[in-house]
């Protein structure tokens, strides 16, 4: 049996039934184990209380808030902060149970991870995001916080912090699918932060978004090199890239469409 350690591991959740045990189950060393749910309708608040998880409702926020807000839940200070689709390589917990307790011990803020991506169904193995790209994920409450942004927030801290060699794991997506779902939600999200900020539309800069954006992940990052699943992952990402342009464009010439779809996204279950 693992040694507990004081820390709380942190998953917001809406509608993770397939993923939450897993994740879960992969930290065996956390004393607490905490899902902050957004108002699941399938079995994901009771797969995570049978796997050791308390659970508390919060409306959704956006992922940054929503993550800050999930801290002020926590009985310790020490937080894991992981989503329902990643999961701990039983090389990361060892190496945790080993470095964890001189860790929390110190005036660091923060441990830096090392997510490997699973895509199609296999681990990408040469391009360059997907194969350990380092995370802030492990973090004292009061010490860093998360960024206040609706979408791509990232933990911001000013103290030391400590990297760990061995992987997290990261299942993407199941299918192109539920990725091309997740584009549609992440680039709403986005925008959103745009208009809050009034950045201009630029739509001009769409065209070369989608080029420079395709051959920096295809070339640069070396998605080249995982063949045909790094052409649809460059392929992807430079899709996004454009999309999200071309919605705050369409947000700002028809403010209806906002609303549109918001309720859209809500009927579909991807208000978040």
């Amino acid at each position: 049996m693992a040694l507990l350690l004081p820390l709380t591991l942190v998953v917001i959740t809406r509608n993770e039934a397939q993923k939450i045990a897993r994740c879960l189950d992969s930290v065996p060393f956390a004393a607490e184990k905490l899902v902050v749910d957004s108002g699941s309708t399938d079995d994901t608040v009771a797969i995570a209380q049978a796997h050791g998880a308390r659970v508390v409702h919060q409306d959704w926020l956006g992922f940054g808030p929503q993550r800050n807000v999930a801290a002020t839940h926590c009985s310790h200070s020490w937080i894991l902060a992981l989503d329902a689709d990643e999961y701990l390589t039983p090389e990361l917990v060892e190496e945790m149970q080993q470095r964890l307790p001189a860790l929390m011990q110190s005036d660091a803020a923060a441990a830096i991870l090392r997510r490997h991506l699973i895509y199609m169904g296999k681990p990408m193995r040469w391009y360059r995001p997907a194969v350990g790209e380092k995370m802030a994920r492990l973090y004292h409450r009061d010490r860093a916080r998360w960024a206040d942004v609706r979408v791509h927030e990232s933990l911001q801290f000013q103290g030391t912090s400590v990297t760990l060699k061995s992987p997290f794991l990261h299942d993407n997506n199941p299918s192109l699918v539920e990725k091309q779902l997740k584009v549609l939600l992440y680039s709403e999200l986005k925008c959103r932060d745009w208009l809050d900020k009034n950045k201009p539309t630029r739509m001009w800069q769409t065209p070369f978004v989608y080029v420079l954006a395709f051959l920096k992940d295809y070339l640069l990052r070396l998605g080249f090199l995982d063949g045909w699943r790094g052409y649809a992952i460059a392929h992807t990402a430079a899709s996004y890239a454009a999309y999200k342009r071309m919605r705050y464009y369409e947000m700002r010439q028809n403010p209806v469409s906002r609303d549109t779809a918001a309720a859209a996204l809500n009927r579909s279950g991807l208000d978040h």
